[in-house]
């Protein structure tokens, strides 16, 4: 698969600011959007085509057009996440811990075809949201 680099959008570019120098966390995917969970206290809504938005988690989780418990569940989540040494954080119900720690140096957007990444850059490695428009698919991997 050949990666090329694409410019951000100047919301993006904004958002982007936000994010540097946190640290991921962990994640969860839902309605076609992946939110990361920082260290600061903000899930960052990635949606499928690449728009994005930062918000406080109890908001976000508020704001979700899901069942009473999925929410309950999710705060309770990213409670674990936030305040647990990373590998710590029991069990998890609806959100997926990160593949690795990743404090955020840069982030930057690559493009092949329908499909796109963020690469987020860390000192010690990267991560990356990838998505697939053609299957509907977004995720968090470790590159």
């Amino acid at each position: 698969m050949v990666w090329t680099t694409q410019e951000t959008t100047t919301h993006q570019d904004h958002v982007i600011a936000h994010v540097i120098g946190a640290t991921v966390l962990g994640s969860f995917v839902f309605d076609e959007s992946i939110y990361v969970l920082l260290d600061i206290g903000f899930l960052w809504r990635v949606y499928l085509d690449g728009e994005m938005g930062l918000l406080p988690t109890s908001v976000t989780i508020e704001e979700l057009d899901a069942e009473v418990e999925i929410k309950e569940q999710l705060k309770i989540d990213c409670d674990r996440l936030s305040h647990q040494a990373v590998g710590e954080a029991g069990d998890l119900k609806q959100m997926t811990r990160a593949p690795s720690e990743c404090a955020i140096d840069d982030v930057t957007l690559q493009r092949n075809g329908e499909d796109w990444r963020l690469l987020l850059h860390g000192e010690q490695n990267t991560l990356g949201i990838q998505a697939s428009m053609s299957v509907r698919i977004i995720e968090l991997l470790q590159l």
